[in-house]
């Protein structure tokens, strides 16, 4: 008597199944990545304008005013890991703001393209408020 072999294995319909499952996932959480990747990305922006604003502090306590100059301040231009551009928009005897704008990889997160913090006297305030949160 001749055997019957029984075929093992996958067949195509099987694989295209699949296939479409993982596409359709991969659908649904790459988006959602990317956006928690931009949110992680916003730390080195809101890092740098909190050391800038240390840095102001501890020029201002030996100076009359605060400085409109980076390298006055011992810091470049650009943040830590380079999603940001740093500047000072305004310095005075009371107070400046900096601002750190969005370059390179993280120019796509189009609701926080620049963070603020400006200090006056006492106050300090960051806009855009939804972009400093946790």
């Amino acid at each position: 008597m001749a055997e019957l072999r029984r075929a093992t294995g996958f067949t195509l319909i099987e694989v295209m199944i699949v296939l479409v499952v993982i596409a359709i996932l991969a659908g649904l959480a790459l988006p959602s990545y990317l956006d928690s990747v931009q949110r992680a990305r916003r730390g080195d922006g809101q890092a740098s304008l909190l050391r800038l604003q240390l840095e102001q502090e501890k020029w201002r306590a030996n100076n009359l005013a605060y400085t409109s100059s980076l390298s006055d301040l011992g810091l470049s231009d650009s943040s830590a890991d380079g999603f940001y551009t740093i500047a000072i928009t305004f310095a005075g005897a009371s107070g400046f703001t900096a601002t750190a704008s969005a370059s390179g990889s993280q120019s796509g997160d189009v609701d926080c393209q620049t963070l603020t913090l400006a200090h006056a006297g006492a106050n300090t305030s960051t806009t855009p408020t939804a972009c400093w949160r946790k």
